[in-house]
């Protein structure tokens, strides 16, 4: 059994490795641009249940969860489509008139996740799980009348450069341990490395606002590595009451040289800090209510954070950034147990909006503006040993609109309106040991 637990941890840490090196595809757009859940049974509570992990990729949302998880191997897959216009009304723009959808529509978002009890009170979880991203791909054939000319040589594009977009994936991978004091009190700690990979295009028309220009678009994909910490907790308040709490710091990643004239602080983009506390409530043994608070400190990172509206060249120290607020999110979960084969799993998910009216511009790029999530889903265990889960998202149409800015300054003219709505479905198999 010992080299059978040994081998399996080896093949864990290959999947999280595998997991790691290609990246993890994941256009997310959900909470900001962190998706709403990690695995199959939280992305159908509504991303809900920091206060009651009950599988090893629970560990990923709280540590201290990992001491109370069988020993068990987690797969799941996602297909995540993201639907994304923008709407450009009034005369004289700097960007294109009219509706425009943008291209690449569904995305792969796969995850890993590793569970193993070293005692009693003791435990260990290996997870691998795509934080988030961003995506858009604008048609290149956009006409815009400003291009073309001047300091504008590409005749059509968002921005004067043909086929406008970004391409932003986050991969976290995370080895938690989590020990239980007096079978009530459990605290965890996992070290977390971070890949960021990014990508820019069509961006020319900001080429003269830029502290180096070489370094502010269509220059291909680029890695980013960092790291950072997360720290949980979950009490047993009562055999049917929990509350938990976790803190993830930002995650301090290398630069973006490559995109250093567009991010703020020299390409700096780190992952913002972040933390949630939750509760969990036993109604029945075979029916539990979690709910959570969770706040994404978006403004703690300059080139995420800072107001597109700042005098100063793009790439330069304290910059103009995106100008996504901090936001609050809340969200619900219900589980029922309804036999030993099925179990059944509903959600729900509202947070604020990071973008505001003064930067909806810049955020063609990137409009992470969902605000409301529905989910639902269940599990199917043939065996004590297999079980098959399936969650399903829909996040209605959401708006936000606002005044154009163009690189000489606001064009009360012309109103951009950036909307978007969402659908995800995951499918995840889970396999425990010693069953």
């Amino acid at each position: 059994m010992a080299r059978l637990n040994k081998k399996l941890l080896v093949s864990a840490a290959m999947g999280a490795t595998a997991l790691t090196m290609i990246g993890v595809p994941a256009a997310q757009a959900t909470e900001g641009y962190f998706q709403h859940g990690i695995s199959a049974r939280s992305k159908a509570m509504g991303g809900a249940g920091v206060a009651d992990t009950r599988d090893a990729f629970g560990a990923a949302m709280n540590p201290a969860g990992a001491v109370d998880v069988d020993d068990m191997l987690q797969v799941n897959l996602s297909a995540f489509s993201p639907v994304r216009h923008f709407k450009g009304t009034g005369p004289g723009g700097f960007t294109p008139a009219g509706d425009f959808k943008s291209g690449s529509n569904l995305f792969p978002v796969p995850g890993f996740a590793y569970s193993r009890k070293l005692a009693d009170n003791f435990g260990f979880a290996l997870t691998a799980v795509g934080n988030g991203g961003m995506n858009t791909s604008w048609k290149r054939e956009l006409a815009n009348p400003v291009c073309g000319s001047g300091p504008f040589p590409a005749p059509t594009g968002v921005f004067c450069g043909a086929g406008t977009g970004v391409n932003l994936n986050q991969l976290l991978v995370a080895a938690s341990f989590a020990y239980k004091f007096a079978d009530v009190l459990s605290i965890g700690v996992a070290p977390v490395l971070a890949i960021n990979q990014f990508e820019a295009r069509g961006l020319a028309a900001f080429g003269g606002v830029s502290s180096n220009p070489a370094a502010l678009t269509n220059n291909e994909s680029e890695f980013a590595t960092g790291l950072g910490l997360r720290v949980g907790m979950q009490l047993e308040v009562t055999d049917s009451f929990r509350v938990a709490g976790t803190y993830q710091s930002e995650l301090n990643m290398s630069r973006f040289k490559k995109y250093e004239g567009l991010f703020a602080d020299r390409g700096d983009f780190n992952i913002p800090e972040n933390y949630t506390i939750g509760i969990a409530f036993d109604a029945s043994p075979n029916l539990t209510f979690v709910v959570d608070y969770k706040r994404i400190n978006y403004q703690s990172v300059g080139s995420i954070g800072n107001s597109s509206r700042i005098p100063n060249l793009f790439g330069n120290p304290g910059a103009a950034g995106f100008g996504w607020q901090n936001i609050d999110i809340i969200k619900f979960g219900a589980e029922w147990r309804k036999s030993d084969q099925w179990t059944w799993r509903a959600g729900i998910a509202k947070n604020e909006n990071p973008i505001g009216t003064d930067d909806v511009t810049l955020n063609i790029l990137a409009p992470g503006i969902m605000k409301t999530h529905l989910t639902g889903g269940f599990e199917f265990n043939p065996s004590q040993k297999h079980s098959f889960e399936f969650a399903f998202m829909y996040a209605p149409t959401a708006k936000v609109s606002g005044i154009e800015v163009t690189p000489s300054g606001p064009n009360p003219n012309r109103t951009i309106e950036l909307r978007m709505k969402q659908w995800e479905a995951t499918i995840g198999w889970k396999m425990k040991f010693g069953k």
